[in-house]
């Protein structure tokens, strides 16, 4: 047995001792050597950790996690392991302290989300991109990867004609021809699950739409249905910004195979701009829904259907009154030229201020002298000052300078250097707000005084309202929330799924989220919480009573069933098939997005198990144990299907069962390692125990996003140091960011080799 003094000698000298080789010869050589190299890893003549640190970062973490070697082979008692990882960490941190290397990030392009964002603070004009902009391709689980964002001719075309509508909407300057547009509840929001509109209202949609001119405009709402008979007629409320506007009597005909729809239209006077517009019905008109919808044969009388809007329309403008003093035209003309007076000196002022903030940094006469020369062109053919200023905006939206953000790097032969100030605002912005930096961090960067004030930076940062892109863009894609809105699982299995409770399940763990950074909790409430956030629809799917209302808010939890992010419906449902649950999919997720160790993808010619099988769960398990007899399914298999197994308690909705088909739920499961445990509590519980992992595991998916890059081996100590420096801090999700934004690959960059 090797002694802790042994591995004190092998830290004593830095190298791959003898000691340290028998042990590898005594449990690893005789998979890991030259001939074999299970895992594309030999211990034979192993290079110290400064030659070979991504060699030893596998090690390490496959030993730390147990996985090696694998269960029923021999391996080191628990003290003997301990030391070694502790051991290989320190030198691994040490060598990365040596020889820090910050990586080379690469030139960026600003997603989608970027850009919508970018154009909403910079303009103060709010925009839904996702008609005029391709979906962006995602690296290492997210969609602000600079290898991926790349740019074809294509996109530079949306990119053009985008800039054309923006400029032409943010400056007022757009024709004021008639137009229809069509919004579904899927386009707009969803009523049941939002807190935007008064408390009694549900079965209908929210949506922000921007009015181009001041002008008349018409607001058709189509309604879908069957009311009970013999009861009073539903009341369709319809409001802008809040206030209703008319309250409309939907009386639909049962009786008339035609009509199950209805039109409801009005006509308004708006000003030009931003502005809420709703449409749902009073609650007091209509019964509790059950959640089941009842279908009738061709002929028959429709039997009962809840009344919900279908789509709301709207077309204008209608008799065009001009172009308003919107949020967008009152943050573009800082000045306006009088009467008589040269209008450069206005235009360059406005054309500067908005160059500077789209630009990132100040701006030259090189930059502003081609605006300019823009401003007057488009002077002369449009007539007006704000023809021209719009031509100019219209060029800078499509400059490399804002679709793009790039570093300087300094003279060859200069190696790992920290980033300006102005680029490390920019870096920060774009981590934290999915934006461009504001005037307070550009004045703050313009004075290079930005590095000694991120403490407070980053906390105002994250109490800004802007953070919330971090539940958006981070939450969405780490969480895969992304992925509800398109999740159908099967309507005869689940009939109490619905587009209400759907909603309901993503806003839960966003407003999870937006809770933990708001209140600057500790990021292991992700993993047992003992609160969350329900509306009735929510509450009622999970057994939980005393929850009236369609208005989400924060409630207690009780018992071992929910608690953390392991047992919210949304993550449950993203990790089912649309007939069943799947064990392997919620090990997966798990392994990946719980403790940072994903499954290497499937070897060839191993066959699936079928995607479709309607199998009880105890059927489902016996099934996946016959699949873990193929030896090329165990490597995988006997690390995703136990940590699946402890969720079988919830269905593929996310609904808590104890027993299925009279047949009790066996919701036992083990870890990597081997440490066994039953159901969500003993998951947690085990998880906690390794709480490590879980924090290692948020700091490197924290750290990929705000740098814009995968992660390789030499910035892996970089992880274990941000965990020390958050767990210093009680593991607040604040501290955490900040240990992110104070690292030395967020706060550098390595010239690339030429």
């Amino acid at each position: 047995m090797i002694q802790k003094s042994i591995w004190l000698c092998v830290v004593t000298v830095g190298l791959f001792a003898q000691p340290a080789q028998t042990l590898f010869s005594k449990y690893c050589q005789g998979c890991h050597n030259e001939s074999n190299r299970s895992g594309g890893v030999s211990v034979e003549g192993i290079q110290p950790v400064a030659e070979a640190g991504v060699t030893w970062e596998k090690i390490l973490r496959k030993v730390r996690t147990g996985e090696m070697p694998p269960l029923g082979m021999p391996r080191a008692n628990a003290a003997d392991t301990a030391d070694f990882v502790k051991w290989l960490e320190t030198e691994l941190d040490a060598n990365a302290v040596a020889r820090r290397n910050p990586g080379s990030p690469l030139v960026h392009r600003l997603n989608r989300a970027e850009y919508s964002n970018a154009i909403r603070d910079l303009l103060g004009l709010r925009m839904d991109h996702a008609a005029s902009l391709p979906a962006d391709d995602s690296g290492y689980g997210f969609d602000n990867i600079g290898s991926v964002l790349t740019v074809s001719p294509l996109l530079m075309e949306k990119y053009m004609s985008t800039a054309r509508r923006v400029s032409r909407l943010a400056v007022g300057t757009v024709k004021a021809s008639a137009a229809i547009e069509r919004f579904n509840p899927g386009k707009g929001s969803a009523l049941d699950a939002s807190d935007d509109l008064p408390l009694n209202l549900r079965g209908g949609l929210l949506l922000n739409y921007h009015f181009p001119v001041d002008a008349e405009y018409s607001i058709l709402v189509r309604v879908r249905g069957t009311p009970p008979a013999n009861a009073p007629p539903p009341k369709l409320d319809v409001r802008i910004d809040g206030q209703r506007t008319k309250l409309h009597d939907v009386i639909i005909d049962p009786n008339e195979e035609a009509q199950i729809t209805r039109n409801f239209e009005m006509r308004v006077p708006m000003k030009a701009g931003l502005h809420a517009i709703g449409a749902a019905f009073l609650t007091e008109t209509l019964k509790q829904e059950t959640g089941v919808v009842a279908r009738r044969a061709f002929g028959a009388a429709p039997a009962f259907q809840q009344p919900s809007v279908d789509y709301l329309q709207i077309g204008g403008p209608f008799n065009a009154a001009g172009p308003g003093e919107t949020e967008s035209r009152k943050t573009i003309f800082k000045c306006r030229p009088a009467s008589g007076q040269s209008e450069a000196p206005c235009a360059r002022q406005i054309i500067t201020s908005l160059a500077h903030r789209a630009y990132r940094r100040p701006v030259t006469a090189a930059d502003i002298t081609p605006l300019m020369n823009l401003f007057a062109i488009g002077r002369k053919d449009g007539g007006s000052f704000d023809t021209g200023i719009e031509t100019a905006l219209r060029a800078f939206l499509v400059s490399p300078s804002f679709l793009f953000r790039a570093e300087r790097d300094p003279a060859a032969g200069v190696a790992a250097h920290p980033v300006s100030d102005i680029e490390l605002a920019s870096r920060l912005s774009f981590f934290i707000w999915s934006s461009i930096p504001d005037d307070e961090l550009l004045a703050l960067a313009g004075k290079n005084k930005l590095r000694a004030g991120l403490p407070q930076q980053v906390r105002r940062m994250l109490a800004d309202a802007k953070a919330k892109s971090l539940v958006e863009n981070f939450a969405g894609q780490w969480l895969h929330l992304r992925n509800i809105p398109s999740w159908r699982p099967d309507p005869e299995k689940y009939p109490q799924f619905d587009d209400s409770l759907r909603s309901a399940m993503q806003r839960e763990t966003e407003l999870f989220f937006e809770y933990i950074v708001n209140q600057d909790r500790s990021v292991l409430d992700f993993i047992n919480a003992d609160y969350s956030f329900l509306n009735e629809r929510l509450a009622r799917h999970y057994g939980i009573p005393g929850v009236k209302g369609t208005y989400f808010r924060k409630v207690a939890l009780n018992g071992e069933e929910r608690g953390g992010v392991l047992t919210h419906a949304s993550i449950l449902t993203v990790t089912s098939y649309p007939t069943r649950t799947s064990p392997v999919l919620r090990g997966k997720w798990i392994l990946e997005n719980i403790l940072a160790t994903p499954p290497p993808p499937p070897p060839p010619n191993v066959p699936d198990l079928p995607e479709k099988a309607s199998s009880s769960a105890k059927d489902l398990r016996a099934l996946l144990e016959k699949h873990r007899a193929n030896a090329g399914c165990a490597s995988c298999h006997s690390r995703l299907d136990p940590l699946g197994f402890a969720l079988e308690n919830f269905d593929a909705v996310g609904k808590f069962r104890g027993m299925e088909d009279g047949v009790k739920i066996d919701s036992s499961g083990s870890l990597p390692g081997g440490v066994g445990f039953a159901g969500p509590a003993g998951l947690k519980k085990v998880l906690l125990e390794r709480q490590d992992y879980f924090v290692e595991c948020v700091a490197e998916k924290l750290l990929t996003y705000a740098l814009g890059r995968g992660l390789e081996y030499y910035d892996l100590p970089i992880v274990r140091q941000i965990r020390r420096d958050a767990a210093a801090h009680d593991h607040r999700f604040s501290e955490l960011v900040l240990a992110i934004v104070n690292s030395v690959p967020f706060q550098m960059r390595r010239t690339p080799e030429r």
